[in-house]
Order: structure tokens, then sequence, then C-alpha cells
């Protein structure tokens, strides 16, 4: 039974099965409109933000790593020097996460009753500089310096042999804070996955209060009033980057492969992948063709995918799901939104195509070093 329940985990955890769940879950947390928004509170998934059910969401978490941790891979992985600060973070994204959406939703709850938001009722009361928030800025330090001494001596610190460049570790990763880089390099070429896609993610953030200048909402949590501000930044936060970041962490393995969280990090698993392009899609395999000479011939399709995604999908999308948003931003700040938004999906698009379909690159033009 045990290892049914494992081998069902490491099955689940598979890129291409994990991730198309973990948007769906993705939106039914975050309902980004009104109508998504009426089925969240119809379904009762507003109760995930109660503090019912963040001590239900809290005890699966626990549950989890306490039967994960009776596995000796699982027990490896995460007990390793490197990755516990990755657990520690994932365990405090978890609560502040819950935290900040269960004030956003119990203020929301206050409002449509009439009251004000809670921070307004706190605001009545008068809180001092010194003594109030000294002494609990100084037991804050004393905590975090015990938790750091505790630190230090329960574990050894991963510092391994000199470099040597003939003996490299398998699997070789960045710092943590590198990982989502790391993973994005896998699927992009560096000019894309190290400065665009980067770049992108920092200019979508700074641009969110510009986008949604909804006054409300400011000085007070609350996920009715802003929720498509906050749906963006979720969906920058913690699919492009906690995900990469954790997939990185405890996901590759030797060879850069993919491992379950209880299964062997073998050094001799081999994946016989053949990552092919979409000209060779259509050419080759559709068209049962050589691909032709010519480069713009040979990537139109390629074009074509990338054109009627960045070009007729803002117009789609104004037509259909986000007809109220195109109707409260106009079209100047819906076009900025759209190209953000589209960029910010171009990387799970990608990531997925490759998992399920082998596709390397859209546009393949290795004679002048440009792919997408």
């Amino acid at each position: 039974m045990v290892e049914a329940i494992k081998h069902f985990i490491n099955t689940g955890t598979n890129p291409k099965i994990l991730f198309p769940i973990l948007i769906v879950v993705y939106f039914f947390m975050f309902p980004s409109t009104d109508f998504m928004y009426k089925v969240h509170k119809k379904l009762g998934l507003n109760n995930l933000w109660t503090k019912k059910g963040g001590i239900g969401l809290f005890t699966c978490l626990f549950l989890f790593f306490l039967f994960g941790l009776t596995d000796p891979n699982f027990r490896l992985i995460v007990t390793k020097p490197d990755n516990v600060p990755i657990v520690g973070l994932l365990f405090l994204v978890f609560f502040f996460l819950w935290f900040s959406m269960k004030q956003a939703w119990d203020n929301d709850r206050r409002t449509d009753e009439g009251k004000l938001p809670q921070e307004a009722e706190d605001s009545r009361e008068k809180i001092l500089v010194w003594p109030d928030l000294v002494y609990i800025e100084f037991i804050a330090l004393l905590l975090c310096a015990a938790l750091i001494i505790f630190w230090a001596i329960a574990l050894n610190a991963p510092i391994e042999e000199p470099a040597n460049p003939s003996v490299s570790p398998n699997p070789s990763k960045a710092p943590w804070y590198f990982l989502g880089l790391q993973e994005m390099l896998v699927y992009f070429d560096p000019w894309l996955a190290g400065v665009i896609f980067p770049t992108v993610i920092m200019i979508g953030f700074m641009a969110i209060p510009f986008i949604d200048n909804n006054p409300k909402g400011t000085g007070y949590y609350t996920f009715k009033e802003r929720k498509m501000a906050i749906s963006i930044f979720m969906f920058l936060w913690l699919v492009l980057w906690i995900f990469l970041i954790s997939t990185g962490t405890f996901l590759r393995g030797p060879n850069w492969n993919f491992f379950g969280p209880f299964e062997y990090w073998d050094p001799h698993k081999l994946e016989a992948l053949t990552n092919i392009n979409l000209s060779e899609y259509v050419y080759m395999i559709w068209q049962n063709r050589s691909l032709p000479d010519n480069i713009l011939l040979r990537e139109m399709w390629g074009f074509l995918a990338l054109g009627a995604y960045f070009g007729g999908m803002p117009l789609f999308l104004a037509l259909t799901f986000f007809r109220g948003i195109f109707k409260k931003l106009g079209v100047l700040r819906y076009s900025v939104f759209s190209f953000l938004l589209l960029m910010a999906m171009f990387l799970p698009i990608k990531m997925f195509l490759r998992w399920a379909f082998n596709i390397k690159y859209i546009v393949a033009i290795p004679e002048f070093f440009f792919n997408i």
C-alpha cells in the first residue's frame, strides 16, 4: 500500500502531469475575473482562506513531509544542507500566502456586511515606536540569532572540495536563487532565459500598480477589489518563480533528468528523448518531406504561430474572457497588460510543449543564433 502511494506520487509529480494540475489549482485559488470569483465562492473555495481551512492545508502539508521522511530517497533530498532552506522557504511561502489571503477575504466579508476593513479598526489604537515596536524587533532579532546558531550547529556547511575541472558534480546546480533561471535555460536560449524573461517579469511587477490603478484596496488587504493585480502577481511569483526553484531543487537529478520525490537518483538513468523543432514537425513528420533550404520558408509556421499568439490572442481575449478588463483599462493599458500577460504565459506554454511533445524551438534559426 505504501509503495503504491509513493508510485502514485512519483507519477503525479511528472511535470507534464503536475504542471497542468497546478495551473488549474492556481486559477481556482486566485479567480482573476468576476465570473471565476463567483464560481470560487459558489464552490466554497474561499473556505481555504479561513482558520479551519488553513489548519487543514497545513495538516496535509506536514503529513506529506512526515510520510516522506520515512522514505530514504525523500529524506536524502530534503535533508541535504543545500536544500533545507528551500524546505523552509516552501513552508514560509505557504504560511504567509494563506495569512495574507485570509486577511483579504475577511475584509471582503466585512465590507459586504457594511463594516470597515480590519485595518481601519486597528488604526484607532495608538502604537508607539518605543517601547512597543522596539521590543518586538528586539525579540525577533534574538529569535533569528538563536535560529541561525542552532542551524549552524545542527547542519554541516555545504562546502565541497576545491573545484576540479576534470570532475563535475552530477547534477551541477546553481545556487537556489538562480535555479529558476537555470530551469528556464533548458527551454530557451540564454538571451531569452537570462535577459528577456527576467526583464519582462520585473517590468510586469512594476507595471501592476499602473495597470490596475483602482484606488480601493489601498492600505488594507482585499481580494475582491484587486482581483487582477493579485492574480498577476501570484502568477509571476508562484508559477514562474517558486515552482521553477522547487522543480530545480527537488525534482532535477543526475543528468538533469526528472525524478519523483520518492525515486532514487540513479546517475545511470538515461531518457531517450528526441527534441525536435516545430518546423521539423510540420515538414518532416506531418508532410513527410525534407526541410526547405530557405530560412523564412522553413520557419514560416513558427512565425505564424507567434504572430497569432501575440497578435490575435489579445483581440480574442478582449472580445471574450477579458471583455470587462478591456473596458476598464482602455486600449493602451490593455495592450501593455495583454503583452506582459502573454509573455508570462509563454514560458509555461513552452515548458509544456517540451514535456508533452518534445518541441525544442518554435522558431529555430541557428544560422544567426536566433531560436525561440
